[in-house]
């Protein structure tokens, strides 16, 4: 067995925080060798990244081989191989092939995998990664309907930019969208899916693939979130001669999911979406998988995607290490981003934020957070061995994130949705059908968080808004007059 490699700093994990934390580390320490520990060959690189307001930020992510990382930064070495095994005690990670690394500062970037509904099931697909999509797109091209289980961003995507298929969307909640934005907002968004598509898409500007079947990617469970835009590139189009064909089966969960020969034994009748005006709905005798949802209904199909989320992927470090563990599962971190292990770090997917938030922030495991995790773990290492102190950075501030959706801009701020605010606070809403859709939330007369779909324009605005918390009783429902400009107000 080869020698032990000695490393000052060692972070694990190819998505956003981990590249980003090694890429913060290389420039911080250009004379010392950065490891980055991946599964695969290939990794996550933030490109184009735009300041939008002084917390907002939009960014492309190309999927790249790691030797494209090499060459920008010469002190990144990337290791191609899965985590095995952390021995804290011995500071020493080991890795599926064997080596072992001894690191003086370790960041833990493993992100999650998703939380399918049936393990082992082959009509079961789990979305999380590239591979996983391009599984999907597959399994599409002869599919007649697919069941979706979830309502996040994932979910929301896939329902939209499906054609020629029938799509039977089973959520937990009133309406869709629920993590993102209130029963209005998901109003708004789903007239969306009751017309054509425009022929032209609207260019997106945000997230890039290049694989490279060459690279020999190998299967695994756990590959780096796909986060907004994962459907470009792919053609996510069945036979069916339409555009969208969706039901919605709201506020229900699966009870199981039966395959054909279960199914007729057990002599259950499938139930049949409505046509919804597109002509008759697929029939067929029999489907290969059944889902059996808990408001009775039974839908057959060709295939059922699970997006009903992610939990923080621990298993290759927990064993034997004391760590401290939050609710969802997750590493739990400090305001450094510091685990309960002497000098293991972690960041993104992987961890639980367990400091006393700002009033006007919440983790959400999103692209935007992993980045701004990644970047701020590297630093706080740097600042503990270099005996410095440092503040939290500012972007904990407030919660701000931008994705696009139905091929919406949507920009999400502070408590958007309400978020532990209880009853104390109003909501303010501008809805213009097609165009945008507007919400602010009010708690004493101050603006706590605000959604915006379309181009609104408003977001740097309700930004500064929000963090100067300035009092804007005097203004009432001007404050969203479409025939005032409210940025002069507040120049």
């Amino acid at each position: 067995m080869a020698a032990p490699v000695r490393a000052r700093f060692v972070v694990v994990g190819g998505g956003i925080s981990g590249v980003t934390c090694a890429e913060q580390l290389a420039a911080q320490f250009p004379s010392d060798d950065i490891y980055l520990i991946t599964a695969s060959p290939l990794i996550k690189a933030v490109t184009g990244l735009k300041q939008v307001s002084r917390i907002l930020e939009e960014f492309e992510v190309k999927e790249q081989k790691s030797t494209e990382l090499e060459k920008l930064y010469p002190n990144i070495k990337v290791v191609q191989a899965a985590a095995r095994e952390l021995r804290s005690a011995e500071r020493k990670i080991i890795t599926e092939d064997g080596a072992q690394f001894i690191y003086e500062k370790l960041c833990v970037c493993a992100g999650a995998k998703p939380k399918l509904i049936v393990e082992g099931n082959p009509y079961m697909l789990g979305i999380r990664d590239t591979d996983s999509a391009q599984e999907f797109q597959k399994h599409l091209s002869k599919a007649k309907r697919v069941v979706v289980v979830g309502n996040g961003g994932i979910a929301l995507e896939l329902v939209y930019e499906v054609e020629g298929c029938e799509v039977v969307w089973a959520i937990k909640d009133k309406a869709i969208g629920n993590t993102f934005f209130d029963a209005g907002a998901a109003e708004f968004l789903i007239t969306q899916l009751k017309s054509e598509k425009p022929k032209s898409p609207l260019t997106c500007k945000r997230t890039r693939y290049s694989t490279d079947k060459a690279a020999g990617r190998e299967d695994t469970q756990v590959g780096s979130a796909l986060g907004p835009d994962w459907h470009e590139g792919l053609n996510l189009k069945a036979g069916g001669e339409f555009s969208h064909r969706v039901h919605i089966e709201p506020q229900c969960g699966v009870q199981r999911i039966l395959l054909q020969e279960e199914f007729e034994r057990l002599n259950i009748t499938a139930s049949c979406p409505p046509s919804q005006g597109h002509g008759p709905s697929p029939e067929a005798a029999t489907w290969p998988v059944y889902v059996q949802l808990n408001n009775g209904k039974t839908y057959g199909c060709d295939f059922v995607v699970s997006a009903t989320g992610v939990v923080p992927n621990v298993e290759p470090f927990i064993c034997g290490n004391n760590f401290d563990l939050g609710d969802d599962g997750g590493l739990k971190i400090d305001e450094h981003m510091r685990t309960s292990l002497p000098d293991v770090y972690a960041a993104g997917d992987v961890c639980t934020a367990s400091w006393k938030p700002s009033p006007l922030w919440q983790q959400m495991r999103l692209w935007t957070q992993a980045r701004q995790m990644g970047c701020y773990a590297a630093k706080c290492m740097a600042a503990e061995l270099q005996q410095e102190t440092i503040d939290m950075d500012f972007c904990f501030e407030l919660f701000a994130h931008v994705t696009r959706f139905f091929n919406y801009k949507v920009i999400l701020l502070g408590k958007y949705n309400a978020q532990g605010l209880g009853t104390d606070h109003e909501l303010m809403v501008r809805c213009t059908k097609g165009l945008e859709y507007v919400k602010v939330v009010m708690q004493n007369g101050r603006m706590m968080g605000a959604v915006l779909i379309g181009e609104t324009d408003l977001e740097e605005t309700f930004e500064n808004l929000i963090l100067n918390q300035m009092d804007l009783s005097i203004y009432g429902k001007d404050l969203l007059d479409p025939n005032i400009d409210i940025e002069d107000y507040f120049d």
